[in-house]
């Protein structure tokens, strides 16, 4: 074929087309991913039953409303809100009423009667938007939207009213929160301006000892403004004090409908809550503020991107991501001061300060991977763990709100904390201390946590050998990783010995004539298999001894046996906590899915996980089987969606089942990405795996194979091979 010859003015045309095609291309592939927009934050924000049990117990407990990665603040309404409208602070899935603090609500018209306790509003909401960083509500009759975003310390709402107002009123509750309050105060310091503070009120039936301050101001200057305490309103009084008050401000909205309002906190005092709101919100750019919320969530939820997945798959996976990303919380101001554990101001220096910490629940699942993604935020969170121990008497708290050890749940959850954020990366903090603090907790009875102990029952356990049965069990795994700590951190071999020796008390309460492990008295004899189980039943913590498992499943008499039992638990995915099946919703149950690979039958985990994500798991309000507990139920859904489960205390490396995204990248640090292939929604069964490239037959990856990136390949199949992956028997430690 004659090649044609073209004019040099059409070759010119040409090549800048293609220049033109070439850098549309280019931009539309490198165009940024909005990870945000695939968050619904109102999934979990519903139970699935109308009793108080199943409200509490079968529902997520997280709120809808706007918050920034590990913020201060979180701009919302409440779960079982009570109709007191949009609160500052509230904790991802806590599973009790707790903060709310300083509701406001927009309301068409003057203020006839006073708010009292907030309750006698009924505002609808109806969501138009809910997303990470951002939320959108219209309420109902009034025709007023609620718009509300936040930046790390500070939350700005843009009210716009119904076309026909002509007044509109913006109230705000100091003494008001989602439980009972008696300290509170408020200020209004200037035309459209205020400021106060409120005590913690209370948490799960036990009493918060802290303040939180506020300061709030509006873009417009109120016609009227006031407070109200109880049933009374004082006009143009200035302070009011103590539960069921507030500040109220009218403004004349008959040519501008938007009203903007903008707040700060402080744990530490009203002046940081000023400096905090001049350094971090400085106008009244609400869509800037937005945007930058939405860009820091996008940051943060880019750091695993799940390709392929359907869109409810997609949303549910980026929704149960962002809620591991929400907590532990920032406790330090801009300039470096937050409230200790000894109730004094300290000044973080080098490190930001956290709290919020449910680290029963978050050690098995939200830490290992806040390690990964996040190790500079995990590795501070890990430092403020140790100054609140430093602080506050010398041993690990349990379950942290602001300053204070709520001494919630048992076991010694903190040092499983610490050492996971180790063993998956997060290591830039004072290990020594943490080792000492450790050691302290498990070696040293009546060492606390303020005025809760941080072992109870320790003498017993150290003299005889257990405790009660799932405390001692949690004991067990806590000595474990202690000992891997001190390997790890301090490479401290004789140490670690003496701990994974130590770890082994569980066999101290196997009974043999029952098969089970269960409680005794201090004089040796057996209780009851149902006594002294803590939110689970005996067949739920029989498991609990991630790090000897092959020792366990020998005790019973090998894997066959192991099988048979597992079978059997598994017959019912959504037992509560008296039952004797598998709890999706309750932390005690998360690993057991995965012990399938021990007992000889991973084709049962592979399945298993995606029957339990079928029917536990949706993208619904009430889409949650239990409590989020601060990301840890998040965290759990994660890693069954990239198939790789970090079943062992301390230790770096997870047990395998089938991913569901044909392609996950994890960026697990600046320039590492760990990419696996192969997942699907359809096949759950594993035919054959690599592992940066070689053949894999093992159920369990260390960390170590992929912590500097690498490839993982899964191939998958809509049948069982029911001999892939008994190759190599994952880890036990004996």
């Amino acid at each position: 074929m004659k090649t044609p010859i073209i004019p040099k003015p059409i070759l010119l045309a040409l090549s800048i087309s293609a220049i033109i095609i070439s850098s549309a291309s280019a931009q539309q592939k490198t165009k940024p991913v909005n990870y945000a927009e695939k968050v619904n934050t109102l999934i979990g924000t519903a139970g699935k039953g109308k009793s108080p049990q199943e409200m509490y117990l079968e529902a997520g407990f997280t709120f809808p409303g706007a918050t920034y990665p590990f913020g201060m603040v979180q701009f919302t309404t409440t779960f079982f809100d009570e109709n007191k409208g949009f609160v500052v602070n509230q904790l991802s899935g806590a599973g009790c009423p707790h903060m709310g603090n300083f509701p406001t609500l927009p309301l068409n018209g003057d203020l006839q009667v006073s708010p009292n306790d907030m309750k006698g509003y009924k505002p609808q909401y109806h969501m138009q938007k809910a997303m990470a960083g951002y939320y959108k509500v219209n309420m109902g009759s009034s025709n007023i939207t609620a718009e509300l975003t936040v930046t790390k310390r500070t939350g700005m709402a843009q009210y716009k009213f119904a076309d026909t107002a002509k007044h509109a009123t913006i109230i705000i509750g100091s003494g008001i929160n989602a439980t009972t309050i008696n300290e509170a105060s408020v200020k209004i310091t200037g035309p459209g301006e205020c400021e106060g503070y409120a005590d913690g009120g209370s948490f799960c039936g036990i009493n918060t000892h802290f303040k939180v301050y506020f300061v709030a101001e509006f873009d417009a200057t109120p016609i009227v403004s006031g407070t109200w305490k109880d049933d009374k309103i004082n006009i143009s009084s200035k302070t009011d004090t103590g539960k069921n008050s507030g500040a109220y401000f009218t403004f004349d909205v008959s040519a501008n409908k938007i009203i903007h309002y903008k707040f700060a906190l402080s744990y530490v005092s009203l002046a940081n809550a000023k400096e905090n709101l001049a350094v971090e919100n400085t106008g009244w750019d609400f869509a800037t503020v937005k945007t930058n919320a939405i860009n820091a969530w996008n940051h943060q939820l880019g750091k695993i991107e799940a390709i392929g997945g359907s869109n409810d798959l997609t949303t549910q996976f980026y929704t149960h991501l962002y809620h591991a990303l929400v907590h532990p919380s920032l406790s330090n101001d801009v300039n470096g001061e937050y409230i200790g554990a000894d109730n004094k101001i300290k000044k973080a220096v080098g490190f930001n300060d956290y709290t919020e910490f449910s680290n029963w629940d978050t050690y098995r699942t939200t830490i290992p991977l806040l390690a990964m993604l996040a190790p500079k935020e995990t590795s501070d969170m890990m430092q403020s763990t140790v100054k609140f121990a430093e602080q506050s008497g010398g041993g690990f708290p349990r379950w942290v709100m602001v300053n204070i050890e709520t001494g919630i749940m048992q076991g010694d959850p903190t040092s499983i904390v610490v050492a996971n954020a180790y063993a998956f990366g997060a290591t830039n903090f004072d290990a020594k201390a943490a080792l000492a603090i450790m050691r302290k907790g498990a070696e040293v009875p009546g060492t606390k946590s303020q005025q809760e102990l941080t072992r109870p029952q320790l003498e017993q356990y150290l003299t005889k050998g257990y405790a009660q049965a799932s405390m001692s069990l949690e004991y067990n795994s806590a000595d474990f990783a202690i000992g891997e700590f001190a390997r790890q951190a301090a490479n401290d071999k004789s140490l670690y010995s003496k701990y994974v020796q130590r770890a082994q008390k569980w066999k101290n309460i196997y009974n043999p004539e029952t098969g089970w492990l269960q409680s005794r008295n201090p004089d040796g004899s057996w209780r009851q298999k149902t006594d002294d189980m803590r939110e689970a039943s005996y067949k739920n913590y029989f498991w609990m001894v991630p790090f000897n498992l092959k020792g366990l499943i020998d005790t019973i008499g090998g894997k066959e046996v192991a099988e048979k039992r597992l079978d059997e638990f598994f017959v019912k995915l959504n037992a509560d906590y008296a039952q004797e099946w598998f709890a999706a919703g309750n932390e005690p149950d998360f690993q057991v899915p995965w012990i399938y690979n021990w007992a000889g039958a991973p084709y049962k985990t592979q399945t298993l996980i995606r029957r339990i994500i079928k029917e536990s798991y949706s993208n619904r309000n009430n889409g949650l089987p239990g409590n989020d507990d601060l990301g840890a139920m998040g965290a759990w859904y994660v890693f069954a969606g990239i198939g790789m489960y970090p079943m062992i205390p301390g230790v770096g490396g997870f047990t395998v089942n089938s991913p569901s995204f044909p392609m996950i990248r994890i960026h697990i640090i600046t320039g590492k990405t760990l990419t696996i292939t192969g997942g699907s929604e359809t096949k759950p069964y594993i035919t054959s795996l690599k592992v940066n490239g070689k053949p894999w037959n093992s159920t369990w990856i260390p960390y170590s194979a992929v912590k500097n990136g690498g490839t993982i390949n899964y191939s998958l199949s809509a049948e069982p091979n029911k001999t892939w992956g008994r190759g190599v028997a994952p880890p036990s430690f004996n």
